[in-house]
Order: structure tokens, then C-alpha cells, then sequence
């Protein structure tokens, strides 16, 4: 269950008997390592309490549609961005036919409206409720939208039937979870990424570095290892756990990380640039601490090597991947960079706010033209990167 590591899952619960399955669901998700929030309908408190969801998830259970302690009262799309993972289980026959027609009318399905993460819905109903046409018509187009349904299972149901519409138990839906994430896109590939910042010394205790906390080069890593692919990550200074079965290497300036790739790179198939490279260095470190003896230090900078630059000249060359966080006209900077660096594939997103943050929004630019990415977690628009890196790659693609 390593795939569901630090994945953020929200666990809809809607109003069927099966909602006591939902406490063990939720409890087996936080066991594997994700973090989870849960969102009920009226009518599934009416079979289990909030309180009992928020003891075992450790996290407040979310209601209302509109909620007053939520940034803007907006608590639907702050969920939706959040979510790596939406589960539905229980879903009665109710809240497929409501998800079909697309309704908006509680916190549930509106979130699965506004949601970019994977979708996985487990039925649960009487046999026969199952059997019918119209719930059947409804499952098919489900299926079509993209949504994994999730059973039912076949046995012995509370009202005594016997036959399909038992909801999975609670180990099968999260293996199936895991299995999500697992897509085995990059398998045999072998894929080198940067990220964190560098740090450039201008004495012993003082630097020159850029804001990066690391987090979407560490997804990426995590996620590309779940597609299958032997990771190498070379990070800057940050303050992150290394992503399972990921190899790791630390370095700290601009030099270092060039040396460290460069010695790495032959073996690569796919480069990914993240960092957040310090673009100049100081021409001279001082070895003792400079003492505050004027009002003013000037000090004389000289430029940093261009990393993915050089790992895109090489000849034979990997997939060459960059990142682009600009201030200002986003995606013509960022084609602009795609084309002088002669990258095949580039994500463009907007610098301001995203520091440190859990959330982003790209656009994604290549020769075959520009995506524009949902804004969602830095987990989920990972897990669309590697999707979009597995496509180009496999369909030739390259700028």
C-alpha cells in the first residue's frame, strides 16, 4: 500500500446500511498512510456519526455545502483541490442517479463536479435496486465520465436478499485504491529529477538562494516511482522525507547539483528540472564572516551553469522536462524557455502564492501545443505530469 503514502483522500459517505463499513474504510486509509477527510450526506449520519469519522481519520467531518469557515465560504473547491483521491462508499442508488444528472445540490456531489482527482465509487443497495435498468443506465454512464466503480460485491445483504449489491469490504476498495496510483506508465524507465533550491555561500553563515520548498519535485518523484520508474532525485536543502523506494542525493549550490546530475545522467531516460536554481553565485566566498563595518556591501556575481540547458544539449540526450515559475505573462515566458532550452516538454506555472503551498496550477507547453492543467494538489497535478510525460515519450512527441 506504499502507493497511498501522504495521498489525500476524501472519503464521501452516503446514507445506506454499508456506512458502518465506511469507519473501517476510513481507519485501513489513514493505516496506509494518507491523510483523510471525510464528507457525509444528511442522510449517512442518520446510520454513523460524524464523530465516529473524526476520531478515526483525525480530521473535522464536512457537512454543509456552504461553509462559513472556509476561505470564501468556498468549502467544495478548497476540498476538491485538496483531493488526490475521491472514494464514495457506501453510494446508494440515490447518489449515482444524482451523480449522473450532474446535480450540485450538497457538499458531495458538488465536490465530484469540481474535483481533478480520481474518482472511485463503491454501490451498495438491494439486489434488486441493483438489477434495475435505470441504476444500471446510470453505472454505464458513470463509467463513461472517467469515474472506477468499485463493485458490489455478491452475498447476503441486510435485508436478507442474497445476490449483487453487497458494498466491497473495505481491504478490496483499498487495494483497489493503491492499484489507482500504480499505473506502471514509466515502467523500465529510468528518471532523474531536481528540485528543493541551491544555495549559494557568500561567507560561512550567509547565502544567495531562490524560494522552493521542494514539495512538486518530491511528487513527482513519488509518483513516477509509482509509474513504475527507477528514481533518482538530486535536491537542494529542504525540509522533506524522502519518497519511498527513491534514491536520493543531497547536494547544497548550483555546482554541486551539476556535478551530481552529470555523474548520474548517462543511465537516464527521462530529466525532470525542477529545482529552483540560484541563477548567480558570488565570484568569491569569504572565508571568515563579513562584519557589518558599512552601510552598504556590494558584492560581484557571476552566473550559475544552466543545468537543464546542458543535460539538453548532450548527445544521446534523455526526455528533457522543465519547470517555469514566472510572475508575469506565464505561458509566453515559459514557451519562450521550451524552445531556447530545445526542451520536449515544459510546465508553466504562476510563482506568486505557490511557495510552500500544497496546491498549483500549470500549463503544460510542448511542440504539439499547450494544456492547461485544473488547479489541484501538488500530489494530483503530479500524477497528470507523469500521465502527460508517458504520452509524449510513447507517442514520439518531442519538441
Amino acid at each position: 500500500m506504499l502507493s497511498l503514502t501522504n495521498k489525500h483522500v476524501l472519503l464521501g459517505i452516503t446514507g445506506g446500511i454499508a456506512a458502518y463499513k465506511s469507519a473501517d474504510l476510513a481507519r485501513q486509509f489513514v493505516k496506509a498512510g494518507a491523510e483523510v477527510r471525510v464528507v457525509m450526506t444528511r442522510a449517512a449520519t442518520e446510520f454513523i456519526t460524524p464523530l465516529t469519522l473524526q476520531a478515526l481519520s483525525g480530521n473535522q467531518v464536512h457537512l454543509e455545502l456552504l461553509d462559513a469557515d472556509a476561505e470564501a465560504g468556498m468549502g467544495h473547491i478548497e476540498l476538491a483541490r485538496w483531493a488526490d483521491l475521491v472514494v464514495v462508499a457506501p453510494a446508494t442508488a440515490d447518489f449515482l442517479a444524482r451523480a449522473t444528472q450532474s446535480h450540485a445540490d450538497d457538499l458531495l456531489t458538488t465536490l465530484i463536479l469540481a474535483t481533478p482527482a480520481i474518482v472511485a465509487i463503491a454501490p451498495a443497495m438491494n439486489q434488486g435496486m441493483w438489477s434495475d435498468l435505470g441504476v444500471q443506465k446510470n453505472v454505464e454512464a458513470l463509467k463513461k465520465r472517467g469515474y472506477h466503480l468499485l463493485g458490489p460485491a455478491q452475498g447476503e445483504q441486510a435485508c436478507g436478499d442474497v445476490g449483487l449489491g453487497r458494498m466491497l469490504e473495505p481491504q478490496d476498495i483499498l487495494q483497489h485504491c493503491a492499484d489507482m496510483f500504480e499505473t506502471g506508465l514509466l515502467a523500465g524507465k529510468h528518471v532523474m529529477i531536481t528540485g528543493g533550491p541551491t544555495r549559494e555561500a557568500i561567507d560561512p553563515v550567509r547565502y544567495i538562494s531562490n524560494h522552493s520548498s521542494g514539495k512538486m519535485a518530491y511528487a513527482l518523484a513519488e509518483q513516477a516511482y509509482a509509474a513504475g520508474a527507477k528514481v533518482t532525485l538530486v535536491s537542494g536543502p529542504v525540509a522533506l522525507a524522502t519518497p519511498q523506494g527513491v534514491t536520493r542525493i543531497d547536494v547544497t549550490s548550483a555546482r554541486e547539483m551539476l556535478a551530481a546530475v552529470m555523474e548520474n545522467i548517462a543511465s537516464v531516460d527521462v530529466f525532470v528540472g525542477v529545482a529552483a536554481v540560484a541563477d548567480y553565485r558570488p565570484e568569491k566566498i569569504a572565508i571568515a564572516k563579513i562584519k557589518k563595518h558599512e552601510d552598504a556591501l556590494e558584492l560581484r556575481l557571476v552566473k550559475n551553469p544552466d543545468i537543464i540547458r546542458e543535460v539538453a544539449q548532450r548527445n544521446p540526450r534523455p526526455f528533457v522536462v522543465g519547470f517555469a515559475a514566472e510572475t508575469e505573462s506565464i505561458v509566453e515566458n515559459g514557451q519562450k524557455k521550451l524552445e531556447d532550452k530545445k526542451l520536449d516538454l515544459l510546465f508553466a506555472n504562476e510563482a506568486t502564492g505557490t511557495f510552500n503551498s500544497d496546491s498549483i496550477a500549470v500549463t503544460a507547453i510542448s511542440a504539439s501545443g499547450q494544456v492547461a492543467l485544473t488547479p489541484g494538489s501538488k500530489t494530483s497535478l503530479a500524477r497528470r505530469m507523469v500521465e502527460l510525460i508517458a504520452h509524449q515519450i510513447s507517442t514520439g512527441k518531442e519538441s
